[in-house]
Protein backbone atom coordinates (compact mmCIF):
# COMPACT_ATOMS: atom_id res chain seq x y z
CA UNK A 1 0.00 0.00 0.00
CA UNK A 2 1.12 3.63 -0.86
CA UNK A 3 0.23 7.23 -0.13
CA UNK A 4 -0.18 9.13 -3.79
CA UNK A 5 0.48 12.55 -3.62
CA UNK A 6 0.27 15.33 -6.74
CA UNK A 7 1.66 18.41 -6.34
CA UNK A 8 0.26 21.58 -8.79
CA UNK A 9 0.21 19.25 -11.54
CA UNK A 10 -0.07 20.67 -14.77
CA UNK A 11 -0.69 18.75 -17.99
CA UNK A 12 -0.51 20.72 -21.66
CA UNK A 13 -1.43 20.27 -24.53
CA UNK A 14 -1.42 21.74 -27.73
CA UNK A 15 -4.72 23.14 -28.90
CA UNK A 16 -3.35 24.30 -32.55
CA UNK A 17 -3.66 27.88 -33.99
CA UNK A 18 -7.42 28.05 -32.97
CA UNK A 19 -7.08 27.17 -29.28
CA UNK A 20 -3.58 27.64 -28.09
CA UNK A 21 -2.53 25.48 -24.58
CA UNK A 22 -5.14 23.38 -23.74
CA UNK A 23 -4.72 22.56 -19.86
CA UNK A 24 -6.09 19.13 -19.46
CA UNK A 25 -4.81 19.17 -16.22
CA UNK A 26 -4.70 23.15 -14.14
CA UNK A 27 -3.01 22.96 -11.10
CA UNK A 28 -4.01 19.81 -8.97
CA UNK A 29 -3.40 19.42 -5.57
CA UNK A 30 -4.83 15.71 -4.67
CA UNK A 31 -3.74 12.73 -2.20
CA UNK A 32 -4.87 9.29 -1.71
CA UNK A 33 -4.12 7.89 1.52
CA UNK A 34 -2.58 4.67 2.10
CA UNK A 35 -5.45 2.11 1.33
CA UNK A 36 -7.90 4.64 0.11
CA UNK A 37 -10.39 4.36 -2.33
CA UNK A 38 -10.62 7.91 -4.01
CA UNK A 39 -12.91 8.11 -7.00
CA UNK A 40 -11.53 11.13 -9.75
CA UNK A 41 -15.61 12.16 -11.12
CA UNK A 42 -16.42 14.24 -14.15
CA UNK A 43 -17.86 14.51 -17.43
CA UNK A 44 -16.23 13.83 -20.52
CA UNK A 45 -13.11 15.91 -20.92
CA UNK A 46 -12.52 17.02 -17.56
CA UNK A 47 -9.06 15.82 -17.51
CA UNK A 48 -9.43 13.14 -14.79
CA UNK A 49 -8.41 10.57 -17.39
CA UNK A 50 -5.42 12.85 -18.21
CA UNK A 51 -4.30 13.19 -14.63
CA UNK A 52 -5.13 9.44 -13.89
CA UNK A 53 -2.36 8.66 -16.87
CA UNK A 54 -0.18 11.21 -15.35
CA UNK A 55 0.41 8.99 -12.14
CA UNK A 56 0.60 6.38 -13.88
CA UNK A 57 3.61 7.52 -16.16
CA UNK A 58 2.17 7.47 -19.74
CA UNK A 59 1.82 10.97 -19.62
CA UNK A 60 4.21 13.86 -19.00
CA UNK A 61 3.42 16.25 -16.61
CA UNK A 62 3.85 19.94 -18.12
CA UNK A 63 4.90 20.89 -14.39
CA UNK A 64 4.50 19.98 -11.04
CA UNK A 65 5.27 16.56 -9.56
CA UNK A 66 4.05 12.75 -8.81
CA UNK A 67 5.24 11.51 -5.52
CA UNK A 68 4.40 8.01 -4.31
CA UNK A 69 4.97 7.07 -0.77
CA UNK A 70 6.56 10.43 -0.61
CA UNK A 71 9.30 9.79 -3.51
CA UNK A 72 9.19 11.88 -6.55
CA UNK A 73 8.36 9.65 -8.95
CA UNK A 74 7.98 12.50 -11.81
CA UNK A 75 9.69 11.07 -14.91
CA UNK A 76 9.92 7.42 -13.93
CA UNK A 77 7.88 4.99 -16.49
CA UNK A 78 5.08 2.95 -15.18
CA UNK A 79 7.09 0.21 -14.44
CA UNK A 80 9.24 1.75 -11.38
CA UNK A 81 6.25 3.33 -10.19
CA UNK A 82 4.89 -0.26 -8.68
CA UNK A 83 1.11 1.07 -9.69
CA UNK A 84 -1.12 -1.44 -11.87
CA UNK A 85 -3.33 0.07 -14.51
CA UNK A 86 -7.05 -1.57 -15.73
CA UNK A 87 -7.96 -0.15 -18.47
CA UNK A 88 -11.64 0.63 -20.23
CA UNK A 89 -11.10 -2.04 -22.89
CA UNK A 90 -9.05 -5.02 -20.50
CA UNK A 91 -6.54 -5.58 -23.19
CA UNK A 92 -6.55 -9.27 -23.15
CA UNK A 93 -5.11 -11.59 -25.53
CA UNK A 94 -7.33 -13.36 -27.14
CA UNK A 95 -5.32 -16.07 -27.97
CA UNK A 96 -3.92 -16.66 -24.88
CA UNK A 97 -6.00 -18.72 -21.83
CA UNK A 98 -6.94 -16.59 -19.12
CA UNK A 99 -3.86 -18.32 -17.30
CA UNK A 100 -1.68 -17.25 -19.90
CA UNK A 101 -3.24 -13.43 -19.55
CA UNK A 102 -3.29 -13.59 -15.85
CA UNK A 103 0.82 -14.71 -15.69
CA UNK A 104 1.95 -12.45 -18.49
CA UNK A 105 3.06 -9.51 -16.89
CA UNK A 106 5.23 -12.53 -14.17
CA UNK A 107 7.00 -14.22 -17.17
CA UNK A 108 7.54 -10.72 -18.91
CA UNK A 109 9.58 -9.95 -15.57
CA UNK A 110 11.05 -13.66 -16.22
CA UNK A 111 9.30 -14.94 -12.87
CA UNK A 112 9.72 -18.86 -12.13
CA UNK A 113 6.71 -21.00 -13.28
CA UNK A 114 6.08 -22.43 -10.42
CA UNK A 115 5.81 -18.97 -8.36
CA UNK A 116 4.03 -17.20 -11.49
CA UNK A 117 1.18 -20.43 -11.20
CA UNK A 118 1.10 -20.20 -7.04
CA UNK A 119 0.46 -16.47 -7.85
CA UNK A 120 -2.64 -16.94 -10.84
CA UNK A 121 -4.00 -19.32 -8.33
CA UNK A 122 -3.89 -16.52 -5.61
CA UNK A 123 -5.47 -13.80 -7.70
CA UNK A 124 -7.74 -16.52 -9.38
CA UNK A 125 -9.09 -17.46 -6.09
CA UNK A 126 -9.46 -14.04 -4.83
CA UNK A 127 -11.73 -12.73 -7.79
CA UNK A 128 -14.01 -16.36 -7.87
CA UNK A 129 -12.62 -17.28 -11.37
CA UNK A 130 -10.20 -20.49 -10.95
CA UNK A 131 -12.68 -22.16 -12.52
CA UNK A 132 -11.95 -19.92 -15.93
CA UNK A 133 -8.17 -20.76 -15.78
CA UNK A 134 -8.13 -22.85 -18.92
CA UNK A 135 -10.73 -20.89 -21.17
CA UNK A 136 -9.84 -17.79 -23.81
CA UNK A 137 -11.40 -14.32 -23.20
CA UNK A 138 -13.96 -14.75 -25.69
CA UNK A 139 -15.68 -17.81 -24.04
CA UNK A 140 -15.78 -14.76 -21.30
CA UNK A 141 -18.65 -12.48 -20.26
CA UNK A 142 -17.73 -9.27 -19.80
CA UNK A 143 -17.92 -9.39 -15.77
CA UNK A 144 -15.48 -12.15 -15.93
CA UNK A 145 -12.83 -10.49 -18.64
CA UNK A 146 -12.81 -7.74 -16.21
CA UNK A 147 -12.05 -9.94 -13.25
CA UNK A 148 -9.39 -11.38 -15.48
CA UNK A 149 -7.72 -7.78 -15.70
CA UNK A 150 -7.94 -7.00 -12.43
CA UNK A 151 -6.44 -10.74 -11.81
CA UNK A 152 -3.57 -9.94 -13.66
CA UNK A 153 -3.05 -6.60 -12.23
CA UNK A 154 -3.24 -7.99 -8.69
CA UNK A 155 -0.39 -10.59 -9.51
CA UNK A 156 2.14 -7.98 -9.62
CA UNK A 157 1.52 -6.85 -5.61
CA UNK A 158 1.45 -3.44 -6.69
CA UNK A 159 1.53 -0.53 -4.56
CA UNK A 160 -1.27 1.52 -6.28
CA UNK A 161 -4.38 0.54 -8.57
CA UNK A 162 -5.48 3.23 -11.11
CA UNK A 163 -8.50 1.92 -12.73
CA UNK A 164 -10.24 3.95 -15.95
CA UNK A 165 -13.21 3.08 -16.66
CA UNK A 166 -13.23 -0.66 -16.00
CA UNK A 167 -16.87 -0.81 -15.98
CA UNK A 168 -18.16 0.90 -18.93
CA UNK A 169 -18.43 -1.77 -21.08
CA UNK A 170 -20.84 -3.93 -18.71
CA UNK A 171 -24.26 -4.08 -19.01
CA UNK A 172 -26.38 -1.63 -16.32
CA UNK A 173 -27.40 -4.58 -14.37
CA UNK A 174 -23.91 -6.42 -14.48
CA UNK A 175 -22.18 -3.07 -13.35
CA UNK A 176 -24.44 -3.40 -9.92
CA UNK A 177 -22.88 -6.94 -9.20
CA UNK A 178 -19.53 -5.52 -10.45
CA UNK A 179 -19.94 -2.65 -8.24
CA UNK A 180 -20.26 -4.69 -5.38
CA UNK A 181 -16.99 -7.03 -6.38
CA UNK A 182 -14.53 -4.41 -6.99
CA UNK A 183 -15.31 -2.82 -3.28
CA UNK A 184 -14.77 -6.15 -1.53
CA UNK A 185 -11.87 -7.18 -3.23
CA UNK A 186 -10.59 -3.66 -2.69
CA UNK A 187 -11.42 -3.97 1.11
CA UNK A 188 -9.62 -7.50 1.09
CA UNK A 189 -6.24 -6.80 -0.28
CA UNK A 190 -6.66 -3.15 0.70
CA UNK A 191 -4.70 -1.40 -1.86
CA UNK A 192 -4.52 2.25 -2.47
CA UNK A 193 -6.92 2.26 -5.58
CA UNK A 194 -7.63 5.60 -8.01
CA UNK A 195 -10.53 5.10 -10.13
CA UNK A 196 -11.68 7.53 -12.42
CA UNK A 197 -15.50 7.37 -13.71
CA UNK A 198 -17.88 9.87 -15.27
CA UNK A 199 -20.95 8.00 -13.80
CA UNK A 200 -22.30 9.24 -10.09
CA UNK A 201 -23.77 6.24 -8.64
CA UNK A 202 -19.98 3.91 -8.97
CA UNK A 203 -18.81 7.42 -7.55
CA UNK A 204 -20.97 7.07 -4.75
CA UNK A 205 -20.93 3.36 -4.01
CA UNK A 206 -17.28 3.10 -4.20
CA UNK A 207 -15.27 5.50 -3.09
CA UNK A 208 -14.48 6.50 0.48
CA UNK A 209 -13.72 10.18 -1.47
CA UNK A 210 -14.93 11.46 -4.03
CA UNK A 211 -12.72 14.20 -5.99
CA UNK A 212 -15.42 15.88 -8.19
CA UNK A 213 -13.57 17.90 -11.81
CA UNK A 214 -14.91 20.01 -14.18
CA UNK A 215 -12.15 21.53 -17.10
CA UNK A 216 -9.26 20.45 -15.62
CA UNK A 217 -9.62 21.61 -12.03
CA UNK A 218 -10.43 19.64 -8.82
CA UNK A 219 -13.80 21.26 -7.67
CA UNK A 220 -14.83 19.46 -4.72
CA UNK A 221 -12.76 16.56 -2.64
CA UNK A 222 -15.29 14.71 0.10
CA UNK A 223 -16.56 11.79 1.33
CA UNK A 224 -19.40 10.84 -0.49
CA UNK A 225 -22.21 12.31 1.86
CA UNK A 226 -20.55 14.88 1.66
CA UNK A 227 -20.60 16.06 -1.98
CA UNK A 228 -24.02 15.20 -1.92
CA UNK A 229 -25.30 17.16 0.82
CA UNK A 230 -22.74 20.14 1.43
CA UNK A 231 -21.49 20.73 -2.23
CA UNK A 232 -19.06 22.95 -2.70
CA UNK A 233 -20.33 24.96 -5.76
CA UNK A 234 -23.31 24.98 -8.43
CA UNK A 235 -21.31 22.77 -10.58
CA UNK A 236 -20.92 19.88 -8.09
CA UNK A 237 -24.54 20.76 -6.84
CA UNK A 238 -25.98 20.10 -10.45
CA UNK A 239 -23.85 17.41 -11.35
CA UNK A 240 -23.95 15.02 -8.46
CA UNK A 241 -27.88 14.08 -8.17
CA UNK A 242 -30.54 12.31 -9.98
CA UNK A 243 -32.04 14.82 -10.90
CA UNK A 244 -29.64 17.40 -9.60
CA UNK A 245 -30.24 19.94 -7.02
CA UNK A 246 -32.68 22.75 -7.65
CA UNK A 247 -31.42 26.00 -8.06
CA UNK A 248 -33.79 29.23 -7.92
CA UNK A 249 -32.58 32.83 -8.51
CA UNK A 250 -32.74 35.45 -5.82
CA UNK A 251 -31.13 38.76 -5.19
CA UNK A 252 -27.71 37.88 -6.35
CA UNK A 253 -27.69 34.50 -4.74
CA UNK A 254 -29.09 31.04 -5.95
CA UNK A 255 -30.80 29.20 -3.23
CA UNK A 256 -30.19 25.43 -3.96
CA UNK A 257 -32.15 22.43 -3.00
CA UNK A 258 -32.20 18.48 -3.42
CA UNK A 259 -35.63 17.09 -5.32
CA UNK A 260 -35.95 14.75 -2.15
CA UNK A 261 -36.40 17.78 0.32
CA UNK A 262 -39.44 19.60 -1.74
CA UNK A 263 -42.10 18.30 -0.10
CA UNK A 264 -46.25 19.13 -0.11
CA UNK A 265 -46.09 21.50 3.11
CA UNK A 266 -48.51 18.83 5.09
CA UNK A 267 -44.90 16.72 5.08
CA UNK A 268 -42.65 19.30 6.30
CA UNK A 269 -43.91 19.26 9.80
CA UNK A 270 -41.56 22.21 11.07
CA UNK A 271 -42.58 25.65 12.87
CA UNK A 272 -39.77 26.67 10.47
CA UNK A 273 -40.50 25.90 6.64
CA UNK A 274 -39.47 27.40 3.76
CA UNK A 275 -42.75 27.69 1.64
CA UNK A 276 -42.67 27.41 -2.44
CA UNK A 277 -46.01 26.84 -4.25
CA UNK A 278 -45.26 25.04 -6.90
CA UNK A 279 -47.49 25.08 -10.00
CA UNK A 280 -47.06 21.82 -11.32
CA UNK A 281 -47.28 20.71 -15.16
CA UNK A 282 -45.85 16.90 -14.89
CA UNK A 283 -45.62 13.89 -12.91
CA UNK A 284 -43.64 10.92 -13.85
CA UNK A 285 -44.02 7.82 -11.67
CA UNK A 286 -40.26 6.01 -11.18
CA UNK A 287 -39.62 2.99 -8.92
CA UNK A 288 -42.28 3.56 -6.78
CA UNK A 289 -41.26 7.31 -6.41
CA UNK A 290 -43.39 10.23 -7.87
CA UNK A 291 -41.32 13.06 -9.68
CA UNK A 292 -43.14 16.19 -10.19
CA UNK A 293 -42.15 18.71 -12.21
CA UNK A 294 -43.82 22.71 -12.34
CA UNK A 295 -42.75 26.45 -11.34
CA UNK A 296 -41.85 27.61 -8.12
CA UNK A 297 -42.69 30.92 -6.90
CA UNK A 298 -42.02 32.30 -3.34
CA UNK A 299 -38.99 32.17 -2.51
CA UNK A 300 -37.09 34.63 -5.57
CA UNK A 301 -37.66 34.49 -9.65
CA UNK A 302 -40.28 32.24 -11.00
CA UNK A 303 -38.35 28.43 -11.54
CA UNK A 304 -39.12 25.23 -13.17
CA UNK A 305 -37.88 22.44 -10.73
CA UNK A 306 -38.33 19.37 -10.28
CA UNK A 307 -39.59 17.44 -6.47
CA UNK A 308 -38.94 13.88 -5.38
CA UNK A 309 -41.84 12.29 -3.49
CA UNK A 310 -41.46 8.40 -2.40
CA UNK A 311 -43.61 6.37 -2.08
CA UNK A 312 -44.69 6.96 1.58
CA UNK A 313 -45.70 10.28 0.70
CA UNK A 314 -49.07 9.91 -0.29
CA UNK A 315 -50.63 13.56 -0.90
CA UNK A 316 -52.60 14.02 -4.06
CA UNK A 317 -50.93 16.13 -6.64
CA UNK A 318 -51.95 16.20 -10.31
CA UNK A 319 -50.75 18.08 -13.05
CA UNK A 320 -52.42 21.63 -13.84
CA UNK A 321 -52.78 22.53 -9.96
CA UNK A 322 -51.14 24.44 -8.03
CA UNK A 323 -50.07 23.34 -4.17
CA UNK A 324 -48.31 24.33 -1.56
CA UNK A 325 -44.63 22.63 -1.26
CA UNK A 326 -41.94 23.35 1.61
CA UNK A 327 -38.37 22.81 2.31
CA UNK A 328 -37.03 22.51 5.68
CA UNK A 329 -34.51 25.59 6.46
CA UNK A 330 -31.85 23.13 6.90
CA UNK A 331 -31.93 21.83 3.88
CA UNK A 332 -31.20 25.14 1.86
CA UNK A 333 -27.92 26.13 0.39
CA UNK A 334 -26.60 28.92 -0.63
CA UNK A 335 -24.58 29.78 -3.88
CA UNK A 336 -23.54 33.23 -5.63
CA UNK A 337 -24.95 33.17 -8.79
CA UNK A 338 -21.64 34.08 -11.06
CA UNK A 339 -19.63 31.79 -13.07
CA UNK A 340 -17.87 30.25 -10.05
CA UNK A 341 -21.16 29.48 -8.41
CA UNK A 342 -19.39 29.25 -4.80
CA UNK A 343 -20.90 28.43 -1.46
CA UNK A 344 -21.77 31.57 0.23
CA UNK A 345 -23.37 32.67 3.58
CA UNK A 346 -27.25 32.22 3.99
CA UNK A 347 -29.31 34.69 2.93
CA UNK A 348 -32.64 34.99 4.98
CA UNK A 349 -35.70 33.85 3.38
CA UNK A 350 -39.93 33.55 4.67
CA UNK A 351 -41.25 31.34 6.74
CA UNK A 352 -44.30 29.75 7.24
Amino acid sequence: MAVVEVRDLVKQFDGGKAHGKVHAVDGVNLTAADGEYLVLLGPSGCGKTTLLRTIAGLEEPSSGDVLIDDHVVTGLPPRARKIAMVFQSYALYPHKTVQANIVFPLRAAKMERAERDRKALWAAGLLGIEHLLARKPRQLSGGERQRVALARALVREPQVFLLDEPLSNLDAKLRASARDELKSFQDEVGTTTVYVTHDQIEAMGLGDRIAVLSKGRIRQVGPPAEIYDDPADTFVATFIGTPPMNLVPRDGHLVGFRPEHLLPVENVRSAERTLMPLAVDRIEYLSGDRHVYGTVTGIGEATRVVARLPSTVETPIAAGETHDFAVHPDRLRFFAADEEGLRTDPIRLGVG
